[in-house]
């Protein structure tokens, strides 16, 4: 996850799921009015430097009641915080190492301390009767000289207590780092979704290639430069350990409890989001070559056992057929405990204890295409558990599941219609038909604009060994959402837009409301010089702007909150503004120039729309 836009704007001030906290009043009173219907009135995309230059909407919300009232409301975007920002003492985004002390940024003098400017993920939840946020720190994107720093720092998260005003505006009232030592520190903390029990669901992406670290040949997310610097040595840091989903428990004191699900499997975590049934769970698998899995807990509410399947995809469409629909059938790779994992990882295996490799095609070795690239492998005797969740992908293209996925990013779930609806921020790579790939299963027609994807679920289905899967919430078809399609065009408009501005590019964040049967979808786009948020009603297929991100800023952190003590909320955030502004789009336009020289960037917005709640 790289560029996006940040929020959501105003859409939750109703009662739905959505990753939503519902508390501080009694909705299920006949005297109170439901919610029949929202709307979302968008805005245009902004043209000036004046709305270029931050974050905003003009956007409305109309809310039409039971009893026959409506509400309009205009939209507005306010900010909590930003990366940087000091606040109690504690700075947000700190990067600190294992001890909790900063990690200093020695390209300049004097050096001064890495701040992450790359909010990503949270979580505001009710704990008693206290407001906590959890907030994840992806990376920093460039040191003081302006070399990148991508990937090669460890990862922060913050716990920020906030106070609720009587007109439901929020306040920080303190702020802390939540100390991640007990789990060997983070790696790249993207997107997050909170589960129905109220803990932060995190990320890991583009966990390191064991066998370049074992090689010695890798670079940047391919080292372990950042736990290397988390724990100040080189030798403590396993590679094993890194490329997993994360769950932070929180009191209503602000104590935090933060553990690894590596039962989960190790890939390129985007996020985790769990079905209605609080057992199932899909996931985002980030980068080019991935693979598209799902988790099955043993106990509904308790992810630390369970067994984890990759899908193979049957194309049901042509080549050239934008809906791209397809069958998906789901391969076990093996079922474990947190515990039994973990142990595997402590004793510390190398890639070379899992898997022999060949140079090119040899009797006994398998030609397989993953996120690693092409390679010639064989499973080495008694390695099966091993590989299935340290090396989730390589194992389960070894066992026949598609890895030929592009840029998979958020997900979301309409438990009303028990849908899934998955981003694939850019329809190319691997999703290409190609005569080299070792398997071919994806043919799609390449749009870098990407699209969103709806994943339907159905009950009593079985693995392709005929053994049932314990869930009722198993994917069965995939298809391409045309209203969600975007479309490169031939030529930049004045500003570089490569993509139609007038539809979707590069979908990333994406939260779904049951009581406003709406799909919100923030980009990640290089070919938006301003990213956007988008609310899509599924019922009406109205498609509505109704965020505009700083130009160079991708939308994270998207939350949705129906009705906290009588007020609605979608929190919002920014991350790295003006980035890569003269690269990416039109320097000769002065107003580019202008933004790219203007832009702070190392100021993300973290903040939030306010919405009337609906009770």
């Amino acid at each position: 996850m790289h560029l996006r836009t940040y929020s959501l704007v105003a859409a939750t001030a109703i009662l739905g799921t959505l990753f939503f906290v519902g508390c501080g009043s009694d909705d299920s009173s006949p005297s109170i009015p439901t919610v029949v219907s929202t709307e979302f009135i968008g805005m245009d995309a902004p043209t000036t430097a004046d709305k270029m230059d931050h974050v905003y909407s003009e956007a409305s919300v109309k809310i039409t009641y039971s009893d026959g009232t409506t509400v309009t409301q205009p939209l507005e975007y306010k900010t909590l915080m930003s990366t940087g920002d000091v606040i109690g003492g504690t700075t947000v985004g700190a990067i600190l190492d294992v001890n909790g002390s900063p990690i200093m940024d020695t390209s300049v003098s004097p050096s001064t301390a890495f701040v992450s400017d790359t909010p990503d993920g949270q979580s505001v939840m009710q704990i008693g009767n206290t407001i906590q946020m959890v907030s994840q720190f992806e990376y920093v994107t460039a040191d003081g000289s302006g070399a990148s720093r991508y990937g090669v720092l460890p990862a922060m998260m913050n716990l920020s207590t906030l106070t609720q005003a009587a007109n439901g505006d929020f306040n920080i009232s303190k702020i802390a780092n939540i100390d991640s030592s007990s789990v060997g520190g983070l790696w790249i903390t993207c997107a997050a979704s909170m589960t129905p029990w109220t803990t932060h669901l995190g990320s890991e992406e583009y966990e390191p290639d064991a066998k370049l670290v074992e090689l010695g040949t890798g670079s940047g997310t391919d080292t372990l430069t950042g736990p290397n610097a988390y724990f100040g040595d080189t030798t403590t840091a396993n590679v094993y350990n890194y490329g997993y989903i994360h769950e932070t428990t929180v009191t209503s004191t602000g104590a935090t409890t933060l553990k690894k699900h590596y039962n989960m499997g190790r890939f390129s975590h985007e996020l985790a989001q769990v079905m209605p049934d609080n057992k199932t769970v899909y996931f985002g698998d980030d980068g080019s070559y991935t693979m598209l899995f799902m988790y099955v807990a043993d106990t509904a509410g308790d992810l630390s056992a369970g067994t984890l399947y990759a899908a193979k995809w049957t194309q049901t469409s042509t080549s050239t057929d934008r809906s791209v629909t397809a069958n998906l059938t789901w391969i076990k790779l093996a079922h474990a405990t947190d515990t039994e994992v973990k142990a595997i990882i402590t004793a510390k295996p190398k890639f070379s204890d899992i898997f022999e490799t060949a140079a090119s095609a040899t009797a006994g070795f398998i030609k397989i295409k993953t996120y690693k690239g092409t390679e010639y492998i064989k499973l080495k005797t008694g390695m099966e558990k091993t590989a299935a969740y340290l090396e989730s992908r390589r194992y389960g293209a070894l066992l026949g599941a598609t890895s030929e996925f592009n840029k998979m990013e958020g997900v979301t779930v309409n438990a009303k219609d028990k849908k899934v609806y998955m981003a694939i921020s850019n329809m190319s790579g691997g999703m290409a038909t190609s005569s080299s790939d070792p398997v071919d299963d994806i043919k799609a027609p390449i749009e870098k604009a990407g699209a969103v994807f709806e994943l339907a679920l159905s009950s009593g289905k079985s693995d392709t060994a005929g053994t049932a899967i314990n869930s009722s919430y198993v994917a069965t078809t995939m298809n391409a959402i045309p209203e969600l399609t975007g479309l490169t065009v031939s030529v930049k408009d004045v500003f570089g837009n490569s993509a139609d501005v007038s539809k979707v590019a590069n979908p990333d964040n994406l939260k779904f409301s049951e009581k406003m049967r709406t799909l919100f979808v923030g980009e990640d786009s290089g070919m938006h010089i301003n990213n956007f948020v988008w609310a899509y009603n599924i019922d009406t297929k109205k498609f509505s702007r109704i965020l505009s991100a700083t130009a160079g800023a991708e939308s994270t952190g998207l939350q949705a909150i129906e009705n906290l003590n009588g007020t609605g909320y979608v929190m919002s955030s920014i991350q790295h503004p003006g980035d890569a502004l003269l690269v990416d789009w039109n320097a000769s336009n002065p107003i580019v120039s202008g933004l790219a020289a203007s832009i702070n960037k190392k100021k993300s917005a973290m903040g939030y729309i306010k919405l009337p709640a609906i009770r």
